[in-house]
C-alpha cells in the first residue's frame, strides 16, 4: 500500500526523532510490565507460602483487658492460656473439623559438643495431629516418639543438623536431650505453626518438661463442606458468650486481605510506571504535529491530485502505529529481562517469572503502549487530513 510505504519513508527520513519517540514507549512499557511482573510474583510467592494454611482457623487466648471472666480480665501473661476444658469445647464445636492443641515456648538449647547455646522456639504437639498440619519432610520420618523431635529446615541448615543429631534442651541440658528424627520442609509464612526455625517435640514431652496442662493456641483444620468463616463464628459464640476469652483468626479471610493489599500495591506502582507512558505519548503527539507542519505542502499536493482525506489520515496513523508497535514490542521483551532482575534481587527467586500472570502483564504493557501511540497520533492525522488543499499549496 502506497501510504504505508510513505509512512515508513518518513520514519526513515527522521530516524533519530522516531527512535527517541520509540525509546519513550520502550521505557513506559518496561516500567508498567516489570512492575506488574513484580507484583504478580509477590502474590504468587505469598500464595505458595500460605496455601497450606488457607483451610485453618487459629484460636488464641484474648490478650485484651476489660473483662472479669475467663481469660478476658487483662491479668498476667501466664494466665493467657487455653484450658483443656476450653479446648474440649472448641473440639466439639468444630466437628467434623480437627482441633489441634499447640504448646509453645522459647528455650535455650545446644547442638553438638562445644557449641554455644542458642535460643529457639519449641512446640509441643501430639504426633497424631502431625498429618493434619500438612508437614512435609526433607528427610527422616514423622514418628518422633517422646525422646525424638522434628526441626525446621532453616534451623537445621543454620546449625548443621541432620537426622540423628542430638539437641540438649535447657541450660547445660537441664531439660534433657532430644534426638532429631526428621527435618521439616520449608513452609515460609504460616498462620498456624511456624516450623522453619523451630523444634517440634511431642505434647507428652512438653507436658512433662514444663508441667503444663493448658495450651498456647488451637489450630482448627476445617473439612470439606465447612467454611472457615462459619467455623470462626461458631467458636466465638461458644467461648465468648459473656466476655471475650479467645481471639479467632480466619486464615482464608486474612489471605484475602493480604492478596487485596498486594493487588493495591501492584496497581499503585503500575500507575507510577504509567506516568512515563503518558510522557511518551506526549512526545509522540509532539512528533506527529511536527511531521504535519513540515509536510503541509506535500499534503496539499496529494490532496490536489485526488487523494482522499481518509487516505491522508491513514498515512499519519500508520506512522504512529509503526513507532508504537516497534517500541511496545521491544519494551515487552526488555520488561522480561527487567522482571527477571527485579525478582532475583527483591524476592531471591525467579520461579514465578514464566507464568500466565507474567505474560498478561507484558501483554497489558505492550497493548497500552500501542493504544497510547495510536491515540496520540489521531488528532495530528485528522488535522493533516482536513488541511485546505489551496492553503496547503501556498504554505512556505
Amino acid at each position: 500500500m502506497i501510504f504505508w510505504e510513505i509512512a515508513k519513508r518518513n520514519i526513515r527520513l527522521h530516524f533519530l526523532r522516531s527512535t527517541l519517540a520509540m525509546l519513550g514507549i520502550v521505557i513506559g512499557v518496561v516500567a508498567i510490565a516489570s512492575m506488574g511482573i513484580l507484583g504478580n510474583s509477590m502474590v504468587s510467592m505469598v500464595s505458595d507460602s500460605l496455601s497450606s494454611v488457607g483451610d485453618s482457623v487459629i484460636v488464641t487466648p484474648y490478650a485484651g483487658g476489660g473483662g472479669t471472666h475467663g481469660l478476658g480480665g487483662g491479668t498476667s501473661a501466664q494466665n493467657l492460656k487455653i484450658t483443656d476444658q476450653q479446648f474440649q469445647q472448641i473440639k466439639r464445636a468444630v466437628a467434623p473439623g480437627v482441633a489441634i492443641p499447640v504448646l509453645s515456648t522459647s528455650e535455650r538449647m545446644k547442638v553438638g559438643v562445644g557449641k554455644d547455646d542458642i535460643v529457639a522456639t519449641v512446640y509441643g504437639i501430639d504426633p497424631q495431629y502431625l498429618p493434619d498440619l500438612n508437614l512435609k519432610l526433607i528427610s527422616g520420618s514423622l514418628n518422633n516418639g517422646n525422646s525424638g523431635c522434628l526441626v525446621g529446615s532453616e534451623f537445621a541448615k543454620d546449625n548443621n543438623i541432620k537426622v540423628g543429631s542430638r539437641i540438649s534442651m535447657g541450660t547445660d541440658g537441664s531439660k534433657g536431650t532430644l534426638r532429631v528424627t526428621g527435618i521439616i520442609e520449608e513452609r515460609g509464612m504460616s498462620f498456624d505453626v511456624s516450623t522453619d526455625n523451630a523444634v517440634l517435640a511431642t505434647q507428652d514431652w512438653f507436658d512433662n518438661t514444663y508441667s503444663r496442662d493448658d495450651y498456647d493456641e488451637v489450630v482448627v483444620k476445617v473439612k470439606s463442606g465447612q467454611d472457615t468463616a462459619d467455623v470462626k463464628t461458631i467458636i466465638e459464640k461458644q467461648l465468648n458468650k459473656r466476655d471475650k476469652i479467645v481471639s479467632v483468626i480466619d486464615s482464608k479471610a486474612t489471605l484475602a486481605t493480604i492478596y487485596q493489599t498486594f493487588g493495591a500495591i501492584t496497581t499503585f506502582v503500575t500507575a507510577i510506571g504509567g506516568i512515563s507512558m503518558v510522557v511518551a505519548g506526549v512526545s509522540i503527539f509532539n512528533i506527529m504535529m511536527m511531521s504535519v507542519n513540515e509536510r503541509v505542502k506535500e499534503i496539499g499536493i496529494m490532496r490536489s491530485i485526488g487523494t482522499q482525506k481518509k487516505e491522508v489520515m491513514s498515512m499519519f496513523v500508520y506512522e504512529a502505529a509503526i513507532i508504537g508497535v516497534i517500541g511496545s514490542v521491544v519494551g515487552g521483551i526488555l520488561s522480561l529481562v527487567a522482571g527477571y532482575g527485579i525478582s532475583a534481587l527483591m524476592l531471591n527467586s525467579t520461579k514465578y517469572l514464566f507464568t500466565f500472570a507474567t505474560a498478561l502483564s507484558v501483554a497489558e504493557g505492550v497493548g497500552f503502549g500501542i493504544v497510547v501511540c495510536l491515540a496520540c497520533g489521531l488528532y495530528p492525522a485528522w488535522q493533516a487530513a482536513n488541511l485546505n488543499p489551496i492553503d496547503a499549496l501556498r504554505h512556505e
